[in-house]
């Protein structure tokens, strides 16, 4: 049995991050130059579009039937009817939040940030300084200025409590 989501804007959301790229540009031209309507594929009454067909006839060819479900969901679609502006004002907020970072990424390869997060990493390595004494725990420390090195404070070893009440216990004074 599948568990769908109980809120229509996160099965939106999901419903389009998985609509393909090129589908989601065509949608958002379509969205821009037609009127979008919801409960139907087309109403010849207000001579709109829903927005699926719109991005069909936009270049995304995709036919995805979830998309519709989760628009006519989000929208409470009973009839054919003009969507609002702020449906079409979310549709288009979450078209556009999926094309942002994705963009980015696909203009470089997977060698390329390989090898930048090995620099980085490798750059973050050299800056780590690990002081000596541990500062003591009642001065309080003046704020650290922006971009200078990362200090790790080490804690000591914490003393098993329990061993060390057996050995006094015991007698033995030199704590082994």
């Amino acid at each position: 049995m599948r568990r769908t989501s109980r809120d229509p804007v996160r099965r939106l959301r999901a419903t389009v991050a998985r609509l393909p790229r090129h589908t989601r540009e065509a949608m958002l031209r379509g969205i821009d130059s037609n009127r979008i309507i919801v409960g139907a594929y087309v109403d010849p009454r207000s001579g709109g579009i829903c927005p699926m067909l719109a991005a069909h006839r936009n270049g995304g060819r995709t036919s995805v039937a979830s998309f519709a479900r989760a628009w006519d969901e989000f929208t409470d679609a009973r009839r054919p009817r003009r969507a609002t502006r702020r449906e079409v004002r979310t549709l288009r907020t979450l078209l556009e939040a999926s094309l942002g970072p994705e963009g980015e990424l696909e203009q470089v390869s997977i060698a390329e940030l390989a090898a930048q997060i090995r620099a980085e990493r490798s750059q973050r390595a050299g800056c780590v300084t690990v002081p000596i004494q541990p500062a003591s725990e009642s001065q309080p420390r003046p704020p650290e200025p922006p971009g200078a090195t990362i200090r790790i404070r080490r804690r000591q070893p914490r003393r098993d409590l329990l061993a060390a009440a057996e050995r006094e216990l015991s007698g033995d004074p030199s704590g082994r």
